[in-house]
């Protein structure tokens, strides 16, 4: 008995310091996280983002260094977009009227789109970034399809929280989800076509003389092949984009600043959940 009970307590202190650990780790993420940002503002206020030119045309500002330009970017439409649906959430939380509350919900929908004209910009410099989500945490790199979220899938996310709704809403929506499923397989079925073309033409001649010709030519229509790739993504952006905008204008102007909540709550869970799955005891 003296045994079990030395064994417990022995159980019972490891576990605490276990925990102890795991809350160290958490305040140190938080902390990296806040350095990062401290990092990413400096190097905007140093006009990192500026790789040519000074005219302010962001189509020429991403010659150097797409990638780090548009992550950069990206982390300043993210600070942005939060500040925006504060004010939207104070808005709804205070009953501000409804013609008030439209203006915030319609900066948010243009704050939207800039984000995908900020993404057009960059996959002409690197579309293989963009499709690979690097711009974005671990959890959100999971459930991305083609550079971004499924809009039939946000649809489903946005479920209940829209209630009530009439019966022409219901089908609006109803038909909405089902048309962007449409346009999201006919996209992933160009993507695997792509893919497969892409097999064949790298798979061919493996058994030749290795003629620098021959393997020459098999690269260019690999490269030319590869030109789709931004296609698609602004197609699947595009998607995303008229998406929100046709349910916007499906929904009422307080179920329109719910949707947008619900949106951007989802999206900050994931990469909370990123946050504390990096930070969690690997023991």
């Amino acid at each position: 008995v003296l045994r079990r009970l030395a064994q417990n307590r022995e159980a019972a202190r490891k576990s605490r310091l276990r925990k102890k650990a795991y809350v160290q780790q958490l305040e140190n993420s938080r902390i990296k996280l806040t350095q990062l940002e401290q990092e990413l503002k400096r190097a905007r206020q140093q006009g990192m983002f500026i790789a040519s030119g000074v005219s302010g045309d962001q189509s020429n500002l991403v010659g150097g260094n797409g990638a780090l330009a548009f992550d950069l970017e990206y982390a300043r439409w993210l600070d942005d977009h939060q500040r925006l649906i504060n004010d939207v959430r104070s808005a709804v939380n205070s009953h501000l009227p409804d013609n008030e509350l439209r203006l915030l919900v319609e900066a948010v929908m243009s704050h939207y789109d800039e984000k995908f004209r900020l993404k057009s910009i960059a996959a002409k410099s690197d579309v293989f970034h963009m499709l690979s989500g690097m711009w974005k945490s671990p959890a959100e790199r999971c459930f991305m399809w083609i550079g971004g979220f499924r809009s039939s899938e946000l649809l489903k996310i946005l479920g209940n929280h829209l209630e009530p709704l009439t019966d022409q809403q219901l089908m609006g929506i109803c038909n909405l989800q089902q048309s962007s499923q449409q346009a999201e397989d006919a996209l992933s079925q160009g993507m695997e076509a792509l893919q497969q073309s892409l097999v064949d033409t790298l798979s061919a001649g493996f058994t030749s003389s290795g003629n620098v010709a021959d393997y020459m030519g098999q690269m260019a229509i690999a490269m030319g092949k590869l030109t789709t790739l931004e296609n698609f993504l602004h197609q699947a952006d595009l998607l995303r984009q008229q998406t929100l905008q046709q349910l916007h204008r499906i929904l009422t102007t307080r179920q329109a600043a719910r949707a947008l909540l619900v949106i951007s709550d989802y999206m900050s869970r994931l990469r909370a959940l990123s946050s504390l799955w990096l930070a969690r005891p690997k023991d």
